[in-house]
This record gives structure tokens, C-alpha cells and sequence, in this order.
């Protein structure tokens, strides 16, 4: 599908109170491939440090307070990104969309969480990201795979078109990668009503999807009644909503 990244932009922005309390999946998926980071990664410093989608800061924490940086740029649609951060730390903007911008030169790392599923094209990215790094330089991303709200998908048929870990695989190769790590998981978000998951989907910024759908009373109690009937029970009969997450987790290093 077509993303506009005007409306991701403003999506995650308005959502970006409410981010980090109801980002439950993303900050497990941050911390998860930090500590792949941190396994993988031969070194306790970088010169020079890119994050691609930085958002509220789940990643970049953790790499700043466990890693030496002496340069670390980060990148984000938009620029109220910022307010996560103090003005007093050592950093360097990038903001907009990746795909148009620039990336910086001579890096020793780049890294992403949950970001990279909003690109166009993902080649490209990786292209670009190979004659960014130094020589043995590392990409380091978590992205998500093709049964990522499959929930939403198949009531709304809205939603990203997300690659699988071969095809991801295939194009770190023809990329000049090789990868080290690659492993996927399928997690699963439980609610109450139906009504919760759309809340918790707006609170993380995850409605930009959807380009030319629109919520009506009609549609909304269509998508309130068809989710009754994937609705699932506890051993105790309880009934409960599922939302699947697809995480997707890659340690790749630059080929010369």
C-alpha cells in the first residue's frame, strides 16, 4: 500500500503523550534488541552512532547509558520527537523522512526499532545504510513480519505490507550484508472489549495505515461485532481480545 508519511508523522506526534505508557510491545522489542546489540556488537564504544527512528528514546537509553558514543544522530519524522530528550545531551537532529534525507557518513552503527516497516523501499534503505558504515560496520534493526495485526487486516483490510524474514534476509545480502542474526516471534496483546484495541492502537501512533478508510458509526460497530468472532476465552471462560505483534530482529555487518 501507499504510506503518506505526512499523516505517520502526525500520528505518532499526536500519540506522542501517550506513547510510552501504552507501548508495552515496542519497549519490550527495544530492550530485546539491545540485548542483541550488546551480544553481537564487539565493541564498548562507537565513534559514531545513527538511530533511525528514535521515537520516544526506547532504544537510544539504553545504548547511551551501556555504550560510549561519541556522536550519536538521531532520526525521526518529526521534530516533536525532541521533547523525549534533554537539551543538554550531546546529540545530532535528523529529522524527516529517511528515504529523502541524506544519511550520514562514516558510522560505525545504525540501529532502528519498530521503524522500518514505514519504508517504501527497504532496499534502498539498506543500500544506503552499507555506504553509510565503516568497514565492519553494524546494522542492527528490529522491524515487524506478515502476521503483524493480522487482527486489523482481516476486519479492516487495512494495513502495511510487511516483508517476510526470508525476503528481509534476501535483501541485507544483495545489500553487501551478512547477517549474523535474524529470528522472528509472534506476540499476542489481550483486551477486554474490542473498543480498547483501537484505543491502544491510536495511544502508539499505529493508524497511519490506513489511506483511504474511514471510521463511521457503521463501520465501527461492523468491526466491534466481526471481532466478537475471533474472540477467544481463558481456561477460567473468560473471553478476551488478541492483538498479534510480529517482531522481527536482525544483527547484520557491513561486507567491504
Amino acid at each position: 500500500m501507499n504510506i503518506d508519511k505526512s499523516q505517520v508523522a502526525l500520528r505518532f506526534a499526536q500519540a506522542g503523550q501517550s506513547y510510552n505508557q501504552h507501548a508495552v510491545v515496542q519497549k519490550q522489542i527495544a530492550q530485546q534488541l539491545f540485548d542483541l546489540i550488546r551480544k553481537f556488537y564487539p565493541k564498548t564504544h562507537a565513534k559514531s552512532v545513527f538511530e533511525i527512528g528514535c521515537g520516544s528514546g526506547n532504544l537510544t537509553y539504553p545504548l547511551m547509558q551501556n555504550l560510549q558514543i561519541q556522536h550519536l544522530i538521531l532520526n525521526d519524522l518529526y521534530v516533536q520527537v525532541q521533547q523525549h530528550f534533554q537539551t543538554d545531551q550531546k546529540l545530532e537532529w535528523l529529522i524527516g523522512d529517511i528515504e529523502q534525507l541524506e544519511f550520514p557518513q562514516h558510522l560505525d552503527l545504525i540501529v532502528s526499532s519498530s521503524a522500518l516497516q514505514w519504508m517504501h523501499d527497504l532496499d534502498m534503505v539498506f543500500q544506503k545504510s552499507h555506504a553509510s558504515l565503516n568497514r565492519d560496520g553494524y546494522l542492527c534493526f528490529s522491524t515487524f513480519g506478515q502476521k503483524n495485526l493480522q487482527e486489523i487486516k482481516a476486519l479492516t483490510g487495512q494495513g502495511l505490507a510487511y516483508l517476510s524474514i526470508e525476503n528481509i534476509q534476501e535483501k541485507l545480502r544483495n545489500s553487501g550484508f551478512e547477517v549474523l542474526y535474524l529470528s522472528e516471534q509472534v506476540e499476542h496483546l489481550n483486551f477486554q472489549y474490542p473498543k480498547q484495541v483501537l484505543q491502544h492502537l491510536k495511544a502508539t501512533g499505529v493508524t497511519a495505515t490506513a489511506s483511504n478508510f474511514r471510521w463511521t458509526k457503521q463501520t465501527l460497530q461492523d468491526f466491534y461485532l466481526n471481532y466478537q468472532k475471533i474472540m477467544h476465552q481463558n481456561e477460567s471462560g473468560e473471553k478476551f481480545y488478541s492483538l498479534t505483534y510480529h517482531p522481527i530482529y536482525c544483527i547484520a555487518r557491513r561486507l567491504p
